[in-house]
């Protein structure tokens, strides 16, 4: 399990800043596919009418876990990086760490 915290103190590549400064930390999610897109607008156009499948279909799926992609945002100039993880399964961002030992 990685537990990342909300901010880090990292370099921040913006013309206004170009030091270290304080990011604001949020996980990547992709965005919602266009269908206006090049490769969606032939697949479509293949697909049409008679003759089923054209395309192979993926089902040899062999990894469990996920590379984790961070979204860091400088909190003074509002400039965005990506930074790439390890591959994990559960990933929490500024969660408490448990304690050691018996709890009452």
């Amino acid at each position: 399990m990685v537990n990342v915290p909300k901010e880090r103190k990292t370099f921040c590549k913006g013309k206004k800043c170009g030091k270290h400064t304080v990011h604001k930390i949020t996980q990547y999610k992709a965005g919602k596919a266009s269908n206006f897109a090049q490769g969606k607008r032939r697949y479509d156009s293949k697909q049409m009418g008679y003759g089923g499948q054209t395309k192979p279909v993926f089902h040899k799926k062999a990894k469990t876990t996920r590379k984790i992609v961070l979204r860091l945002e400088c909190k003074k100039c509002k400039v965005k990086k990506q930074l790439v993880i390890k591959r994990t399964k559960h990933f929490e961002l500024g969660e408490k760490k448990k304690e050691a030992g018996h709890q009452y």
